[in-house]
């Protein structure tokens, strides 16, 4: 027998002609049953008319696929860097799609990527149904996801410890000289507002801090601003000097109706946040907070999922923790 033709291909496939060169070209979308026949039969039939067929077979396109929740939010775009960055280093580039919270759009994201001959994808989101992990599986793509609110028996990941990093930021202000103190939490059920309210918690029992609890209904500077009647009441009542919150913009809400109401951030009451966003850092006073090292986290998530695309050594058998670090700016000052 001589050369296969594209004939034999779609004829062991059991495919049209079409059908083979629409998966060999990716000008049209086939189902991906179809798609892994005809890679079956392209593979068992060594068919290599070009690099394509041979990139189709042997999956080397040096592409990862990156799917965002949205790139707007500012700590995806930190994760992003760390993973493209990282990925260049390894001779691989990245294909960015945002699913804008749409699991109908998550869903289609990771079957374009997956047309895209990906060798691996990353997932950066809030929330995943069990449906799309079911969908993950099934293209059978290596993947690292990245799920800021949701844990997974099952999937490894790259995360930090959100109650450990609320202990260490209410035992800073502890160890300034702090007793009476606030938490400014999120009134949303998931692990991690849980984790945290646990963290802090733990310190307040731990440390003799007399701690007291308002939530918001939201995570942005708005929050902060109109939970800052009731945060401020039950400062006063209790001679609190110390709020920790639950995000930056929360905190800098909180100082923005403070500084309407007369009390001095940080003469008056210390106030810290958490994240360590861009606008911490140029809000004045310049807020204390918990830095979070997102483009590690990228940096680590893109080498795993190229180990494991290269079934090298598995460097995810356990969750991978990465420390965070205070960074101590204006708005916190000694009560001793």
């Amino acid at each position: 027998m001589g050369q296969p033709t594209i004939k034999d291909v779609a004829k062991l496939a059991g495919v049209s002609i079409s059908t083979v060169s629409r998966v060999m070209n990716n000008s049209k979308p086939v189902s991906p049953e179809a798609r892994q026949k005809v890679l079956d039969a392209i593979e068992k039939l060594d068919f290599k008319p070009n690099e394509l067929a041979r990139s189709l077979v042997m999956r080397k396109s040096n592409l990862v696929g990156v799917i965002v929740k949205d790139i707007g939010i500012e700590y995806m775009a930190q994760l992003i860097r760390g993973i493209e960055e990282i990925g260049r280093v390894y001779k691989y580039d990245i294909l960015l799609s945002s699913s804008y919270g749409s699991e109908e759009a998550l869903g289609n994201a990771v079957d374009f990527l997956a047309t895209k001959q990906v060798e691996g994808l990353i997932i950066i989101t809030e929330d995943i149904t069990d449906e799309t992990l079911i969908k993950l599986r099934e293209t059978r793509i290596p993947y690292v996801l990245l799920d800021k609110y949701h844990a997974y028996k099952n999937i490894r990941t790259v995360k930090i410890d959100y109650e450990k990093e609320q202990y260490n930021i209410t035992k800073y202000l502890a160890d300034l000289g702090h007793r009476e103190m606030l938490y400014i939490g999120h009134n949303e059920d998931n692990i991690l507002n849980e984790a945290r309210f646990r963290g802090y918690d733990k310190a307040c029992k731990e440390l003799d801090i007399h701690c007291h609890i308002v939530e918001t209904d939201g995570l942005t500077s708005n929050d902060g601003y109109n939970i800052g009647e009731e945060a401020v009441k039950i400062s006063s009542e209790y001679k609190i000097t110390a709020v920790t919150c639950v995000t930056d913009a929360v905190a800098i809400g909180f100082i923005d109706y403070c500084a309407d109401n007369g009390i001095d951030v940080p003469e008056d009451i210390s106030v810290v946040g958490f994240g360590d966003s861009t606008i911490a850092s140029i809000y004045r006073p310049n807020l204390t907070t918990v830095a979070i090292p997102y483009y590690d986290i990228g940096a680590i998530a893109i080498r795993a999922l190229i180990k494991r695309i290269k079934e090298e050594d598995e460097i995810l058998t356990e969750d991978w923790v990465i420390d965070c670090n205070i960074k101590t700016r204006e708005s916190t000052r000694s009560n001793s």
